[in-house]
């Protein structure tokens, strides 16, 4: 089966779930660092293809789906939206616990879903949409990730969105040479991250 780019179907959310968690720690694999598996997702996944399924794309090999990508066309709207729709469940399924010390994440993630910061940032007016995109290690280097950026980024002109940006860990060198070599621009630090932008127009 040649491998394929091709829209989200809703049967496909559990292997998003999963390869965003085989992913999780800075391309890396994060099962060692969280007790409950979803958390992940939860929020860098799910939320996406919920809210808008036509900006989510799959990469598709022999053995299935091998990667992803997810985005929303403007980022004030969907965190809006999380607000109103996404983490009320959440919060609800999972309170909010302190670190117990044995090293795992879950308790950075339930702050994120049960105090989320709201982001007003002037580069989000030019380049209002945001994406994550996750490939397993089986499906790198073979031209899958550009195919899904230009997949979305069609759809994204489509909509008529000027720009779009992402974080990257710093941590993912192999990531942010990607990004590079696709025409992302450096737009700066954010913390331990690198924040990239794309022109659309």
């Amino acid at each position: 089966m040649p491998e394929t780019i091709r829209p989200f179907h809703a049967t496909d959310l559990p292997a998003l779930y999963r390869i965003c968690l085989l992913t999780g720690d800075a391309g890396a694999d994060a099962t060692g660092l969280y007790s409950n598996p979803d958390l992940l997702g939860h929020v860098y996944a799910g939320p996406y293809p919920v809210a808008d399924p036509g900006l989510t794309f799959v990469a598709v090999d022999a053995q299935g789906v091998a990667g992803y990508v997810v985005a929303t066309a403007d980022t004030y709207r969907f965190q809006r939206w999380l607000e109103s729709s996404w983490y009320p469940v959440l919060r609800a399924q999972h309170p909010l616990t302190q670190d117990p010390g044995d090293g795992t994440r879950d308790h950075m993630l339930l702050r994120t879903i049960h105090e989320p910061e709201v982001v007003d940032e002037p580069l989000y007016k030019r380049y209002p949409a945001h994406l994550h995109i996750d490939l397993l290690p089986r499906a790198q280097r073979r031209g899958l990730g550009r195919r899904l950026i230009e997949a979305l980024s069609d759809a994204l002109r489509e909509r008529g969105v000027p720009g779009l940006h992402l974080g990257v860990d710093a941590r993912n060198t192999g990531g942010v040479a990607f990004y590079d070599r696709i025409g992302f621009t450096d737009a700066g630090p954010d913390g331990g991250a690198r924040v990239l932008t794309l022109d659309l127009a």
